[in-house]
């Protein structure tokens, strides 16, 4: 199956760039104007993040479709975490808890990711 069609490319662009920019907004001074020029561009990957993936989703979804389902809630789960994250650091509140659960999300999305079908199977 070409990886162009099913969308995968545009899928993984958006989420390498969600992620460079999260790391970005983290690591950028509290209450900046640049930080929050880069949370709000981050939002908008959120969204192409969302749409990217949930049309690969509606595209394989079949009867054994299960582990789909899962990346895309821990997808989500991520990008709520990411934005946690940032929120929390910009009032000042503790964010350790919600920076372990990123990583975490993120280890289990990206395993499902490359160890279903559309992915790079370089796992097995």
């Amino acid at each position: 199956m070409d990886a162009l069609a099913n969308g995968t490319h545009l899928h993984i662009f958006t989420w390498v760039v969600g992620i460079i920019l999260f790391l970005v907004a983290a690591g950028m001074a509290k209450g900046s104007k640049g930080r929050k020029i880069t949370h709000m561009i981050l939002r908008l990957f959120y969204v192409l993040i969302i749409v990217s993936g949930l049309i690969i989703f509606m595209k394989h979804m079949t009867a054994d479709s299960m582990l789909y389902g899962i990346k895309f809630v821990a997808g989500i789960l991520t990008i709520g975490m990411m934005e946690m994250v940032l929120v929390r650091s910009s009032k000042g509140k503790p964010t350790s808890m919600f920076w372990i659960l990123f990583a975490v999300f993120l280890v289990i999305t990206m395993f499902l990711g490359f160890k279903l079908p559309l992915g790079i199977n370089f796992l097995a």
